[in-house]
């Protein structure tokens, strides 16, 4: 039986037609997985710590806008701490600045970056991973079923009618015999074949991009436990609050310097210029009683 003859058999097309397309399917998606992971690092790489303050409306942009990370950035951006020095952007384009922590200098957040940005979230699930991890069993289940399946065919045809039919037919038994065997053969090779294959194109293609954008967002984001930060609120408070007595206590002393104040500079010259109008206008009458020659009015003040 020539090579020829045993590749055009239907089981080991069938066989070889699968394999082919897992290969296809595994190199495709992995490439995909690569080229996103490869423009994802080239961004990032980009900022660095000291300046993320300043660029971080940038790379908050851009990563919602990206479909491919987005939804994990969303998630990883609700635990980040900003600095008293984060300029941000208003509704009328006016800065503002988010106060949390005097003594937080850079952007930190309270989980590791890898938590978000693993394979989980950056690889497997941006493609079926359940059908990649179940191309080897399928290979693998191909090859019993068509060997079990020829070996049923080929004693269907047996034929015990005559001499020459049955030396025929045992004939065509041990031929089919051979394409059942070779069917498992095949399907059990494609099957390690595409094991091999898959693992070094995803250490290649996947581990290796996912792990260099998973060291430059640990580098980039300092992470700070809940605790800490939790600490680091503590001794804000306590130290408004210390401030807010003070205030409150000096209160009163500072009420009644503006009082004193407010009288000194607004009521005293009032009355002085009322009590000089009186005065005025008393002597004015004095005058006026002068000269009517009466003294009513020096009787009456």
């Amino acid at each position: 039986m020539n090579i020829g003859h045993i590749l055009s058999d239907p089981p080991i097309l069938v066989v070889i037609t699968t394999f082919i397309s897992s290969m296809i399917y595994c190199t495709v998606k992995y490439n995909q997985v690569k080229k996103n992971l490869n423009f994802l690092f080239g961004f990032i790489r980009n900022f660095k710590k000291s300046d993320l303050n300043y660029r971080f409306k940038e790379i908050d942009e851009w990563m919602q806008l990206n479909p491919y990370v987005s939804a994990s950035w969303l998630e990883f951006k609700n635990t980040l701490v900003f600095s008293e020095s984060v300029a941000l952007k208003g509704e009328n384009n006016s800065l503002t600045y988010k106060e949390v922590s005097s003594t937080v200098q850079n952007i930190q957040t309270t989980v590791d970056p890898a938590y978000f940005f693993n394979d989980e979230t950056l690889v497997t699930s941006k493609y079926n991973h359940k059908l990649m991890d179940s191309w080897p069993t399928i290979l693998t289940g191909l090859g019993p079923l068509f060997t079990f399946l020829n070996i049923a065919i080929a004693f269907g045809k047996i034929d015990f009618s005559s001499q020459e039919a049955t030396i025929a037919s045992v004939a065509n038994l041990m031929s089919s015999m051979q394409i059942a065997a070779l069917v498992s053969v095949f399907a059990l090779c494609s099957s390690l074949i595409f094991i091999v294959f898959e693992k070094f194109a995803y250490q290649i293609c996947c581990a290796i991009p996912l792990a260099r954008v998973t060291d430059v967002m640990g580098k980039l984001f300092d992470n700070i436990s809940s605790e800490k930060f939790l600490l680091e609120l503590l001794k804000e408070t306590k130290i408004q609050n210390n401030a807010l007595q003070h205030l409150i206590a000096g209160m009163p002393n500072d009420f009644k310097v503006a009082l004193n104040s407010g009288i000194a500079g607004n009521l005293v010259p009032y009355l002085e210029n009322l009590i000089f109008g009186m005065n005025l206008m008393n002597k004015q009458m004095k005058e006026v009683a002068k000269a009517s020659k009466s003294d009513a009015v020096d009787d009456l003040f």
